[in-house]
């Protein structure tokens, strides 16, 4: 397979997974780990998923625009200081993860055991969550269960950091749209922060000269484009949906991957 070829469908993989409570990490994975896709580097892996940032500013530039303009008014101060708060909560975490050496697997088991556990887990979160009205008021619990929540994610490649920061939002009593909406933005500088603290870093050891960087560009454009429509579609998506139809997407894929792992 072409290597541009192999780079695009990496690139829509991680754009259509990252917002969906699906692991876009350990959708990037399986097909590397699997030999389905050529094996890309741990910075390839991370760089694309910095392209998704860009939907997200995109699909929200209305919100954004807003908070901008409205800065001395004290409910989006409220908002910013949260999200900075949720974000330190998840840098925090992310530092406590290289300082126990804690890297991407390299098998599918780990991947698959967090995708099937991550599916129960969406079934009882939503069942916990049904029929409640929920609340847009983001309190300090949801914001620093969320900042853990994407912990968690990093740590388990297969977990989701989208699904798992919505989930616990959920889970503490926020309505479905403005936990989407929270877990989005706070995407943003939680994936920018983790694409350039691995450039930096591999720039200083010398590794970035090693990386195709137009490939690398190829795939985080891919990336963008595809979040975009995804996210779009999503935001309409949660008004009326639950995520169990993702939940059994992922008890679904992680059995499959559990078999095919043993029968190899």
């Amino acid at each position: 397979m072409p290597e541009w070829l192999a780079v695009i469908i990496l690139g829509i993989i991680e754009g259509v997974t990252e917002f969906l409570p699906i692991s876009s990490t350990g959708h990037l994975l399986i097909p590397q780990t699997l030999g389905w896709l050529p094996a890309r580097s741990e910075l390839f892996n991370v760089v694309i998923q910095s392209g998704a940032v860009l939907a997200v500013l995109a699909v929200f530039a209305n919100k954004v625009r807003h908070l901008a303009a409205t800065l001395s008014e004290p409910e989006t101060r409220d908002f910013l200081v949260k999200l900075a708060a949720a974000f330190a909560v998840t840098a925090v975490g992310g530092v406590m993860i290289r300082l126990f050496n804690i890297h991407l697997p390299e098998e599918v088991k780990p991947v698959a055991l967090a995708t099937l556990i991550g599916g129960l887990l969406i079934f009882l979160l939503e069942h916990l969550h049904r029929d409640k009205p929920g609340s847009n008021r983001i309190t300090w619990t949801v914001v620093v269960a969320v900042g853990l929540a994407q912990v968690l994610a990093a740590a388990f490649p297969g977990t989701s950091r989208s699904g798992a920061s919505i989930l616990m939002a959920l889970a503490l009593g926020m309505t479905r749209p403005a936990a989407t909406e929270f877990s989005f933005l706070l995407g943003v500088p939680t994936l920018m922060a983790a694409g350039a603290f691995k450039m930096t870093s591999e720039f200083s050891n010398g590794g970035l000269a090693e990386e195709n960087l137009p490939m690398l560009f190829l795939g985080t454009v891919v990336s963008a484009v595809s979040a975009f429509l995804v996210v779009k579609w999503l935001i309409r998506f949660v008004q009326g949906h639950t995520f169990n139809g993702f939940a059994w997407y992922r008890v679904a894929l992680g059995a499959f991957l559990l078999i095919y792992a043993a029968a190899r």
